[in-house]
């Protein structure tokens, strides 16, 4: 709950509390601020448990925790029911990148190379084939019916 309160922190607090209070009074004022915190604590699960029964026996495995957006995401991504891990691992990002710049700059890879060669590609596309040029008009057909 106090993650994040250091030893010198609760020192001064302690001191404060000792000024303020007194030694004497000190004893009963902490009775009275646990007594309020079992009581805060009593109330919020029993109105957990109040909104369980409410919802229903589909949501008895309902945790609070999970309505903070983190807590969610993490909880599912990190169970891999998606199997996130599989592709995370199967996609090589430098492999892509070098196979779509060959690409662009229009060099053959060692790997497509040899599969253009032997004239399928492989399951990749061809990005570099150039229209043939072989004295054909540039213009499609005239359809007269078309226009």
């Amino acid at each position: 709950m106090f993650n994040d309160i250091g030893p010198l922190e609760v020192v001064t607090i302690v001191v404060l509390a000792v000024l303020v209070f007194g030694p004497d009074k000190l004893p009963k004022v902490i009775q009275d601020v646990m007594r309020t915190v079992r009581k805060i604590r009593e109330f919020s699960e029993s109105a957990k448990q109040d909104i369980r029964e409410e919802l229903g026996p589909e949501f008895k495995d309902f945790e609070f925790e999970d309505l903070n957006p983190k807590t969610y995401i993490r909880k599912h991504l990190d169970g891999d029911e998606l199997g996130l891990k599989e592709i995370r691992n199967g996609f090589d990002l430098k492999k892509e990148m070098a196979e779509v710049t060959d690409a662009v700059h229009g060099r053959d890879s060692d790997a497509s190379a040899s599969s253009s060669s032997s004239g399928s590609s492989g399951g990749r596309i061809d990005m570099t084939k150039k229209p043939d040029d072989s004295g054909k008009d540039d213009r499609p057909p005239f359809d007269a019916d078309a226009t």
